[in-house]
């Protein structure tokens, strides 16, 4: 057991430590108080009385015999509390995830506790592997975080139940609550199982299947996912950018139109325009509106993170959501950080620079989000045995906004190109976060750059309607 890691700060036990050792005094000086009056009142002699005197050490001056006292006692509690340390720590080993196995001690687990539930708030937005791979570095780094999660998805597994239960496509969800759970990996991989035949199952995942159940259970899919998060003990929460089904679609440089993100994200031609689409029950074009939960918690964010992930068909449908990105331009979060992916996608960003990624996502909502956009610069990873991409790099950075700052540095898997590396770009995003708070004059220039990109933003607007008129 280490005594400096009981006596750091955050951990909440040296206050009850504290507690019980001043318990303890007042026990023993009660004890004192009833030996001292038996001894005044009561004359041991013989045998008796030489064996108390010989247990009390009363051949031995007091101030002596006090300090052996003392140091018996310290050492009877040192000895005992790190047996009794030992014993609970076994205890969790036998029901914590594996994941959480590095903490040694008792302590060091309730002191990394009590650090991720002080940890900053964080909000993820955006869909597909890249987003929950980001989680899993995230993770070790907070407990409050918010992952908001596109509701486009109309593919594979998510699509058929979409389609054939009327629920809200559950693959993404999927994947975050695999990446957030505090379960044996064994449990992860059930989640993320694929069954490869069976009459109606091939196809499906095990996970999909589950929040389907869970959401015929509990009535609604919202509530299916905050139960099936609180039963695996995910580290967060997940919430869907709107509750309305919409669909993606998308205006292509040929000026065909597609719709369905299914279709979209294997358009031939490249992606010019992306919008939302939502339907009534009455088959009537309905009103789009953002969840109020999501919107909430991005604007009580510390940090905002968008990406990685596929640009038009798990970014684009999250920011065309209303409200969505007008509460990122309100946020006063200390970082806002776009996260460009490291390769580009086949039909989708085929040649995309940072900087192409910026201006497109800035053409459809109308006014900049972003004060750090991250992008890689280690392009000697391994490569897939199908590259069918290009590395990302920044291009032309002129014509980004001054207030815009460009990152360059090395957040790639070294085993796969294609991914980036959770636990550098988690660092990363902390340390942006711990810099910025160290600097609180740069919070003011954001701020005072967000509004001048709402100003522009409401003028284009005005010219928008103008020109519809």
């Amino acid at each position: 057991m280490s005594i400096p890691a009981w006596l750091a700060p955050g951990s909440t036990i040296k206050r009850w430590l504290l507690v019980f050792v001043l318990g303890l005094l007042i026990i023993v000086l009660g004890i004192d108080y009833l030996f001292v009056d038996l001894y005044r009142k009561v004359n041991f002699t013989g045998e008796l009385g030489d064996f108390i005197r010989r247990v009390t050490l009363q051949g031995i001056p007091r101030g002596v015999r006090g300090v052996l006292f003392l140091a018996l006692g310290v050492g009877a509690i040192w000895l005992s509390l790190r047996h009794m340390n030992k014993v609970i720590v076994d205890i969790m080993r036998s029901s914590m995830s594996a994941r959480n196995r590095t903490n040694n001690t008792v302590i060091s687990a309730a002191a990394q506790h009590k650090a991720l539930l002080r940890g900053p708030r964080i909000v993820v937005i955006g869909g597909g592997t890249g987003m929950s791979m980001l989680l899993r570095g995230l993770r070790m780094h907070s407990r409050n975080l918010s992952v908001v999660v596109t509701v486009a998805d109309d593919g594979g597994s998510s699509g058929r139940l979409r389609r054939e239960l009327h629920i809200l496509p559950p693959g993404d969800f999927r994947q975050c609550i695999a990446a957030l759970a505090d379960v044996e990996p064994l449990m992860a991989d059930l989640l993320q199982y694929r069954f490869k035949e069976g009459s109606g199952l091939e196809g499906h995942t095990f996970g999909n299947l589950f929040i389907a159940a869970m959401a015929d259970i509990t009535g609604n899919f919202e509530r299916a996912v905050a139960e099936t998060s609180r039963v695996l003990a995910v580290r967060g929460r997940i919430l869907p950018s709107t509750l309305h089904d919409v669909t993606l679609a998308a205006k292509l440089r040929d000026q065909s139109r597609l719709q369905g993100e299914s279709v979209v994200a294997k358009g031939q031609a490249p992606i010019e325009e992306v919008f939302l689409i939502h339907t009534d029950p009455e088959g009537q074009i309905g009103q789009i509106e953002a969840n109020p939960e999501a919107v909430e918690a991005i604007r009580d964010a510390d940090i905002i993170v968008v990406g990685p992930g596929s640009l038009y068909t798990s970014i684009m449908p999250n920011l065309l959501v209303p409200r969505i990105a007008e509460a990122i331009a309100e946020s006063r979060a200390q970082v806002k950080a776009f996260v460009c992916n490291v390769a580009t996608e086949p039909g989708e960003t085929d040649g995309y620079t940072a900087a192409d990624f910026i201006h497109a996502i800035e053409r459809h909502v109308h006014r900049q989000l972003f004060d750090v956009v991250i992008t890689n610069n280690n392009h000697r990873a391994k490569l897939p045995e199908v590259w069918k991409s290009q590395v990302v790099r920044p291009g032309d950075t002129s014509t980004l906004p001054p207030e815009l700052r460009m990152i360059e540095t090395d957040v790639v898997d070294a085993t796969n190109a294609l991914h980036h590396d959770p636990r550098k770009l988690s660092e990363l995003l902390l340390r942006l976060y711990l810099e910025r708070r160290r600097t609180p004059d740069r919070a003011a220039g954001r701020r005072a750059a967000a509004s001048r990109a709402e100003a522009e933003a409401a003028t284009v607007d005005e010219e928008v309607l103008a020109g519809r008129a």
